[in-house]
């Protein structure tokens, strides 16, 4: 009898460390990969691509976006040396970039705004009349004529740093290359610091992401149409380009990035559709 009781004990405390053990390895956490998506380019693109991120990081948890927004000639050649695994550019990208590899997605329209102060009593410019503002032609509201609404005085141009993607869509839109800028020209980094610089001046114009316009300043008409996405989507506002993510052909994408990419193009369009014009 005492041996069956001894057998019996060591079997019931070896049936107890194997459910033991076994309770052990079901308790260990499940550990879950996760992904950082490098993200950079364009300022203009940026707070799409923060909504973006803030949609796709609430649903996705084991994904992480960084976004920097950098410009887009940056967000080209980053994407090209590896730095971002997606690009943000709000110009198209050349033949030549193309060439490299860059393979381009478009995921939104936008139009550019030409923004001015609100206090200015000028509501509306034609075409010509943005040209000439910006190669100098123009250098005094009342040369308007009854576009000024009776405001005179010196014309503060402001326009975008060399390399950004609004400033080079927004030159070949209106029609006028780099050297024929204004040589007074005030140039600013970053949308931010465009509508910063216009509402703090009263005498100036600028031009912005259409995406981008708030209460700090006001977008003027152009050629009698107004600065609005429907007029954009319907093709009787001008000044308009797309929005691009950009990848590289050849280089290895991870699963996650793709996906997130994927989702942009498609549940992400319903973001897109709250300040630009969807693809969709």
């Amino acid at each position: 009898m005492k041996k069956f009781l001894c057998i019996f004990s060591v079997f019931v405390l070896a049936a107890g460390f194997v459910f033991m053990n076994c309770s052990n390895e079901k308790s260990q956490p499940v550990t879950v990969q996760t992904h950082t998506i490098s993200v950079g380019g364009s300022t203009s693109v940026t707070p799409l691509m923060e909504l973006f991120q803030a949609d796709y990081e609430q649903s996705h948890g084991s994904v992480k976006i960084t976004v920097s927004g950098t410009g887009s000639g940056d967000g080209i050649t980053g994407t090209d040396n590896g730095t971002y695994e997606i690009g943000m550019s709000s110009r198209e990208l050349t033949p030549a970039e193309i060439g490299k590899g860059l393979e381009p997605h478009i995921v939104a329209i936008d139009g550019i705004a030409v923004i001015m102060n609100n206090s200015s009593p000028v509501s509306g410019l034609t075409m010509a009349q943005i040209k000439d503002i910006y190669t100098g032609t123009i250098t005094q509201w009342q040369q308007l004529g009854a576009a000024a609404n009776g405001k005179t005085g010196g014309i503060a141009v402001i326009s975008r740093e060399p390399g950004s993607g609004t400033r080079g869509a927004f030159q070949e839109l209106v029609g006028f290359k780099d050297g024929e800028l204004v040589s007074n020209a005030i140039i600013f980094d970053g949308t931010g610091a465009i509508k910063s610089a216009v509402a703090g001046n009263t005498e100036a114009i600028g031009y912005i992401s259409l995406g981008s316009v708030d209460n700090t300043a006001k977008a003027v008409s152009v050629d009698g149409v107004a600065a609005t996405k429907e007029n954009v989507k319907g093709g009787t506002y001008k000044i308009a380009r797309p929005f691009i993510l950009i990848t590289k052909k050849g280089a290895a994408i991870h699963p996650a990035t793709q996906a997130f990419l994927d989702w942009t193009m498609d549940a992400g369009q319903t973001i897109v559709e709250k300040s630009w014009i969807s693809i969709k």
